[in-house]
């Protein structure tokens, strides 16, 4: 059993869309290093407008190669909206802009009313 201080502080049924990487392509290191510090502002503005809602996780090819297989079915970069496990929505790209937000609040919301009967 896990002491309450550590376990995580995300609702029962948070859900979370899984940000697939590549792994840095060509170009000069400075380039690349510039390019995913652009990727990670955008990614904490996402969050920070996602609120708790929706947990917004990165996952890299160069360090989970299995994991961005097992969601990958176009390219990367991708994003899987998921819940309890369950894929709700993908779209290939970067999750960018004001847009972005409300249709994923609006896909979470959509997969949570059937759910609750409302």
């Amino acid at each position: 059993m896990f002491p309450t201080a550590i376990l995580p502080l995300l609702p029962a049924h948070a859900a979370v869309l899984l940000v697939l990487l590549p792994t840095v392509g060509p170009g000069s290191r400075q380039e690349s290093l510039l390019a995913r510090t652009a990727t990670n502002l955008l990614l904490q503005d996402l969050q920070r407008q996602l609120g708790t809602a929706i947990h917004v996780l990165k996952v890299d090819e160069g360090s989970h190669p299995a994991v961005v297989h097992a969601f990958d079915g176009r390219g990367v970069p991708a994003f899987v909206l998921l819940r309890d496990g369950a894929e709700l929505w993908r779209q290939q790209g970067l999750p960018e802009g004001e847009p972005m937000v409300a249709l994923l609040l609006r896909k979470l919301k959509e997969a949570i009313l059937p759910a609750t009967g409302e």
